[in-house]
């Protein structure tokens, strides 16, 4: 493959992608959303969220046996802070104090 069937494969792509996403904003200022979209939209964030820590923080500990591991602290840590306080920045600086103390600690 040459350089120029790169790029072109590149640009195509960009323009693709810049597209897809421009055409819900196009879309969201012409026409009305469904009320029962707009409410399952506000979970999207939560979820994403989710998917993307949980296995970081699981999939060390399952493989290696290993309960005693940071990141599975941290995330629990995290997660009561979540529990208690319903404040995402709070969980964050909590789970990251905790990873931090947990490896000064070295577990």
């Amino acid at each position: 493959m040459s350089q120029s069937q790169i790029w072109i494969i590149l640009l195509a792509g960009s323009l693709g992608t810049f597209a897809f996403r421009y055409s819900f904003l196009w879309l969201a200022d012409r026409y009305q959303m469904p009320q029962t979209l707009r409410s399952l939209l506000k979970y999207v964030p939560a979820a994403v969220l989710a998917a993307l820590v949980t296995p970081a923080v699981m999939t060390p500990a399952i493989n290696s046996s290993n309960w005693h591991d940071p990141r599975l602290i941290a995330g629990i840590v995290a997660l009561a802070i979540a529990w208690r306080t319903r404040n995402t920045l709070l969980t964050l600086i909590g789970g990251m104090l905790m990873m931090w103390l947990c490896l000064w600690l070295g577990f």
